[in-house]
């Protein structure tokens, strides 16, 4: 029983480490588990055998990779008899099948969030769906040919420039039809998946688990594309991650935020106005704990601090502001604005008689 788990050890060590070493991952799980490469060997050959791994090449150029265990797609046509639930129990869940309950729960999410606002949201005609599933991991595309979300989300709250609209979509309960939705989807999804990104019209918006900034890029393709990918056997779950962004009274409500500060950040701007302050405040009186992320900002100017965590606290008293991921520079700007106090008006005399002017 020993050797037998140990064999799967090494197997398992091989098909997580293979896509970063396609070229050396004999050698890697060699060093690794302190066995020869001749024994390595033995398990590449039966992972290929079992159609876990392809290889290209011989000897000294041999490459292994991840076998595509699923390949599967599907286009729907939007309409109002296009229904998320009925195309996760009658096409999704089969082909995901057979994964552990907790990721079967995590894509359960993902898929119908996104496909609704593909179909609510994109004013498109067609949705592509495509699934790519490893013995690793599962991918999954869901692609409308409809105007974009971020464009859409631009135009609806009137903002300056598309990469506005990313922060916040970041901020979360964003939605431009609240009678129908409550902005949390994209949210929830960008926060269980291990990598979530969205590129539309001429934005590429990313976020990976382990990596603390959100990234964006430049995209060029009509529509709106968003990329999920999933670890078969990760251990998180739903509930961990609405945990985490939940309030611990009674209403049990979506109440904590984390606002990625550097995408507040247009070009070569640095953020010193008060107007990009309140860029990064606006809908934050929505949530109740507010953590201000400023991965990859080296520094702040007094106003922007100042419009954050003096005005805006102090507008909002009953809201928790905090700062993570600030380097020293950062912190003690925001540690100034918090020392000094409130500017004192000077009084308004009246002016009367010959004092008037």
């Amino acid at each position: 029983m020993r050797v037998r788990a140990r064999g799967e050890d090494i197997r398992r060590f091989i098909l997580e480490h293979v896509e970063k070493h396609p070229n050396d991952v004999a050698k890697l799980a060699s060093e690794h588990f302190k066995i020869t490469r001749q024994a390595v060997n033995k398990h590449l050959r039966r992972l290929i055998f079992e159609k876990s791994l392809t290889e290209t090449g011989e000897t000294r150029k041999r490459a292994y990779k991840l076998a595509a265990l699923v390949e599967w797609r599907k286009t729907y046509t939007v309409s109002p008899d296009l229904q998320e639930h009925v195309s996760w129990d009658h096409d999704l869940s089969p082909v995901l099948e057979p994964l552990p309950e907790n990721v079967m729960d995590i894509w359960h999410y993902g898929f119908t969030e996104m496909l609704n606002n593909a179909k609510d949201h994109s004013v498109g005609t067609m949705i592509l769906v495509k699934i790519s599933k490893t013995a690793v991991t599962t991918e999954m595309r869901i692609a409308d040919n409809g105007i974009g979300i971020f464009k859409k989300i631009q135009e609806a709250f009137n903002l300056p420039d598309q990469r506005y609209a990313i922060l916040e979509l970041a901020k979360g309960k964003l939605t431009t039809d609240p009678s129908r939705h409550t902005g949390e989807g994209v949210f929830f999804s960008s926060r269980m998946f291990d990598r979530f990104s969205i590129g539309a019209d001429k934005t590429y918006y990313g976020h990976r688990i382990g990596d603390d900034s959100d990234w964006v890029m430049d995209w060029g393709n009509a529509g709106t594309t968003v990329f999920m990918e999933l670890s078969n056997h990760t251990a998180r779950t739903p509930k961990k991650i609405f945990d985490q962004y939940a309030s611990l009274d009674e209403d049990y409500g979506f109440n904590k935020t984390v606002v990625p500060v550097n995408l507040a950040q247009y070009g070569n701007d640095k953020l010193i106005s008060r107007s990009q302050a309140k860029r990064v405040v606006s809908r934050l009186e929505l949530f109740k704990t507010i953590l201000f992320d400023f991965t990859g900002v080296p520094s702040i100017g007094q106003a922007f601090a100042d419009e954050i965590f003096r005005v805006f606290a102090n507008e909002h008293p009953t809201i928790t502001l905090l700062s993570i991921h600030a380097n020293s520079e950062v912190q003690r700007m925001i540690a100034r604005v918090k020392l000094n106090p409130a500017p004192i008006e000077p009084p308004v005399i009246a002016a009367t008689g010959e004092n008037a002017s």
